[in-house]
């Protein structure tokens, strides 16, 4: 019965993978070229998974650590996870025991699949939904494990592999922007973002830029969502 409910949501996971195989290979690479095992790539991917933040935990952990500092960006960073958890409770209901990886596992891609995919008839709800979850992180874990191991017996300069995660931000973007036609969010994310690289400097722009544009789109929220109503 599993076996056929794993056929029914692998499916819908296939555009996940083609991203998180070679984001996760990036990562690999990344972590490696930091002078870190390729065991210790892999085991974050296990017991971390958190996409983007995986990438700048490689700069807080390669770099003189600071708890604060640490404790800060990864907050920041991750915030938005707040809103992914609030708004899947009801989801997570019928989920019993398989909750709290539901929880641990819901990355942006995840989350949108989850949101946006019904099982098909006959197939358990809760099951489906836990298969899509498990095979994403198998996707990133297994990117991770063949970016590091390469990356450990292959010697090649890694200059500029850092900046995959930022790719892929800049495909969001540029996405989202097609997508809607208000542009005031992303319009907002890019002035807050470079006043503070201006104001704070390249080592404190992220924190004060994500509590910046939190800031500034919680105060205009009601007037963004009266302007969508009219239009």
């Amino acid at each position: 019965m599993k076996r056929k409910i794993w056929k029914a949501a692998v499916p819908y996971t296939i555009p996940v993978c083609m991203g998180y195989i070679f984001l996760g290979i990036a990562f690999g690479v990344l972590m490696v070229s930091r002078g870190f095992h390729p065991g210790w790539a892999i085991l974050m991917s296990v017991c971390v998974f958190a996409g983007s933040m995986q990438f700048v935990a490689v700069d807080l952990l390669s770099g003189p650590f600071s708890l604060l500092t640490a404790g800060l960006m990864t907050l920041m960073v991750n915030a938005r996870h707040i809103f992914y958890g609030l708004s899947m409770l009801d989801r997570f209901k019928i989920c019993g025991k398989l909750k709290p990886y539901m929880m641990f596992s819901l990355s942006d891609e995840t989350y949108s699949l989850l949101c946006s995919t019904e099982p098909p008839e006959g197939i358990d709800k809760k099951w489906f939904m836990f298969f899509i979850a498990v095979m994403d992180q198998l996707y990133w874990i297994a990117g991770t494990a063949i970016g590091s191991l390469a990356g450990s017996l292959i010697t090649f300069d890694s200059t500029g592999i850092d900046f995959a995660m930022t790719a892929l931000f800049i495909v969001i973007f540029v996405e989202q922007w097609e997508s809607t036609k208000n542009h005031i969010p992303a319009l907002l994310g890019l002035a807050v973002t470079v006043v503070c690289l201006l104001i704070f400097g390249s080592e404190w722009f992220v924190i004060a830029s994500m509590a910046g544009i939190f800031v500034t789109l919680s105060l205009l929220r009601r007037h963004m969502v009266k302007k969508e109503a009219v239009q």
